[in-house]
């Protein structure tokens, strides 16, 4: 099952539907937030609960990161220490 990270938004009665309209499609577009639940209130104030998906990323497996340590250090070259040239 997915699991998902919450946002509920509390609009004011006050608020035009068109801005309302504008900042949910804001936070879905920039913040990829979709819309999970909308609830209007008898006064005129709105509810948003917006929802998006929880990636969890995976551990690196042992062969792998066996594999970078087996390549053992990088050498870097020192400069020439014999002196200026003359």
């Amino acid at each position: 099952m997915a699991e998902y990270s919450y946002l509920v938004l509390y609009m004011p009665r006050g608020t035009s539907r068109d801005a309302a309209r504008r900042m949910l499609t804001d936070h879905a577009e920039y913040g990829h937030w979709e819309l999970s639940r909308l609830r209007l209130y008898p006064d005129g104030s709105r509810k948003a609960t917006l929802r998006r998906r929880v990636i969890r990323q995976g551990r690196a497996s042992l062969t792998s990161v066996a594999g970078w340590a087996s390549a053992g250090p990088t050498r870097i070259s020192e400069p020439n220490q014999s002196g200026p040239p003359g």
